[in-house]
């Protein structure tokens, strides 16, 4: 199997330095259609809601229709009011931890090439209370300063109500197997399905793959389940990234993944219960190439796998994750192993 490391560094440094809010995610979408080019699908095409679909034809007639979700949004801000003297005011789009906010710088999309870089203030502590000092106030309670002095600049900038943005954070790679960046949930499943797809580009493959590049996800797994009852698979696995809390203060039973042991496959989260014939199968991929992977632990959270399950008639589904600290926050950190080990996964999945 021929893993280009490089290739997918710059991939997902390309993927993270994107804005790609809910409901907002064309600059993702325009990328990924332009990466599917050379992954020789059959077919790849934009739905109404603004999922990128593709398929890539099995080489056996009884061969499975798999289904591979990632999706392509990432949390961030809509702009719910611009005040006289210039300063906006957001409302979050997914979970925000309203702890990261003061002193963020986030970046807006203008309709121009350029965007808008802005700080999140609120009133000093030199003229508040002590007490006021202690408490996180909530999102409706900050502002954004984007240095201008009324409303009319603001606008000059192509900002309104209804623009939208998220942190502004510059994708880096800190050692030889350490990455960090903004929106790695999910643009990591992103980069994660597009080197699947490359791979098995040049295999013979049995089963055909079908592939949902998924919008609104944060809001709802909005895209999965329009994508799920277009595509019409056998089986399905949505590929996320997911919580690595393997840090101080963090006790083992409340550990949900461990940063580098490989990729984390749901038993069950508060959406889904993974069937056994997808978690046999998921094990056997693992056990092709020896490759290291863990249970997701414990029952958090939900992903676009709940929304894939009870598509039409019901698919059989599970949820395989790259493990991630910081997730929904201005920088997330991550193994490159991690999704490698993920990339090969997946690949054999598909192949069995």
């Amino acid at each position: 199997m021929n893993i280009d490391r490089e290739k997918i560094i710059q991939t997902q440094k390309d993927l993270s330095n994107l804005i790609g809010c809910p409901g907002h995610e064309e600059e993702v979408t325009d990328y990924i259609l332009t990466r599917l080019e050379e992954c020789s699908v059959d077919k790849a095409w934009v739905d109404p809601l603004g999922n990128v679909l593709a398929t890539k034809a099995g080489g056996r007639e009884d061969g499975l229709k798999i289904l591979l979700d990632a999706h392509v949004d990432e949390v961030g801000f809509m702009i719910s009011h611009i005040d006289d003297s210039g300063f906006i005011r957001i409302a979050p789009l997914g979970g925000v931890d309203k702890r990261l906010m003061l002193g963020s710088i986030l970046q807006f999309q203008s309709g121009k090439p350029e965007r808008v870089l802005g700080i999140v203030g609120t009133s000093p502590p030199h003229i508040t209370k002590p007490d006021e000092r202690e408490k996180v106030p909530p999102i409706e309670d900050l502002f954004v300063d984007i240095g201008c002095s009324n409303i009319d600049e603001v606008r000059k900038y192509g900002l309104d109500v209804g623009s939208v943005g998220t942190f502004y954070t510059e994708f880096k790679q800190i050692n030889e197997n350490v990455l960090i960046g903004k929106a790695f949930d999910d643009r990591t499943a992103c980069n994660v399905l597009l080197q699947v797809l490359l791979l098995c580009a040049n295999e013979n493959v049995p089963n055909t793959i079908l592939a949902n590049f998924a919008v609104q996800e944060e809001v709802g797994g909005r895209g999965a389940t329009v994508g799920a009852y277009s595509l019409d698979p056998d089986i399905a696995l949505a590929l996320e990234n997911t919580i690595a809390s393997d840090m101080p203060g963090v006790p083992p039973h409340k550990v949900v993944t461990k940063l580098g042991a490989g990729p984390a496959v749901t038993a069950a989260d508060r959406s889904l219960i993974t069937p056994k014939i997808i978690l046999e199968r998921i094990k056997q991929a693992a056990e092709i190439d020896n490759i290291p992977w863990q249970y997701k632990k414990p029952i958090y959270g939900g992903s676009d796998g709940g929304r894939i399950a009870i598509s039409k008639s019901g698919v059989p589904t599970s949820v395989v994750s790259v493990p991630c600290r910081y997730i929904h926050s201005n920088v997330a950190l991550l193994h490159l192993d991690d999704i490698i080990n993920t990339i090969k996964l997946v690949r054999n999945f598909c192949k069995i």
